[in-house]
């Protein structure tokens, strides 16, 4: 098994993780890079993402595994050539094999972006470390079950407020991605709804990086 770190930008991180699977299965195929395919009554190409990724969602550190028919290629002419066949925003930075078991990824490092039109709120970043410094912070979750109310303070290791311009304040964090899993998103509602006055006006996301439970970045 191969796998593929890539990254998702631009407009291409409105493509839902459904279509971005696609995309991938038809630059595989128009890249003359055939995949295997699993076997059953129902049989579909061997290449899964490691963590789904919200739309609207940028990502630097996308986790791809893949097995290919035929004859073994470069790592380096596999890149060369999905990178010819994949759309604008969705690149490819390294194949490699021998990845790290998907059960040993336990980390997410990313930037949530606040903006407010009217510039920064006074004392908004003061307010909102206070925020997650408590121990219970409860926001709802969506599930295949239906909705439901997590705590996402055990769920965050780390994090940090900061102003990055008088309109942007950034809430940097490193946070479980598995087994519990803290969508980035819930620190912006859990904003909205403990400090409805400073709700922002956009919020944009970011992944920066994965890491194991030690912190070793994760490939």
């Amino acid at each position: 098994m191969l796998r593929a770190l890539f990254e998702k930008t631009g407009n291409a991180i409105y493509i839902s993780h459904l279509d971005l699977m696609r995309v991938f299965q038809r630059a595989f195929k128009r890249a003359g890079l055939p995949l295997t395919h699993t076997q059953g009554f129902n049989p579909r190409p061997s290449v899964s993402i490691a963590l789904p990724l919200s739309l609207g969602v940028e990502s630097h550190c996308e986790l791809l595994d893949f097995e290919l028919e035929g004859e073994r290629l470069p790592n380096e002419e596999i890149l060369a050539r999905l990178n010819a066949a994949l759309i604008a925003g969705v690149r490819v930075l390294r194949v490699y094999e021998g990845g790290s078991k998907l059960k040993n990824l336990a980390l997410l490092d990313c930037v949530v972006m606040l903006e407010y039109d009217a510039g920064i709120p006074e004392g908004a970043p003061e307010r909102i470390a206070a925020l997650f410094a408590r121990e219970e912070v409860i926001v709802e979750k969506k599930s295949k079950n239906g909705i439901a109310e997590q705590n996402i303070i055990p769920m965050i290791r780390r994090i940090s407020v900061a102003p990055v311009c008088e309109n942007e304040l950034a809430l940097r964090v490193l946070a479980s991605c598995q087994n519990p899993t803290l969508n980035p998103m819930q620190l912006s509602a859990a904003v909205n709804k403990y400090l409805p006055g400073l709700t922002p006006d956009f919020v944009r996301c970011c992944r920066v990086e994965v890491y194991d439970t030690n912190e070793t970045v994760f490939r």
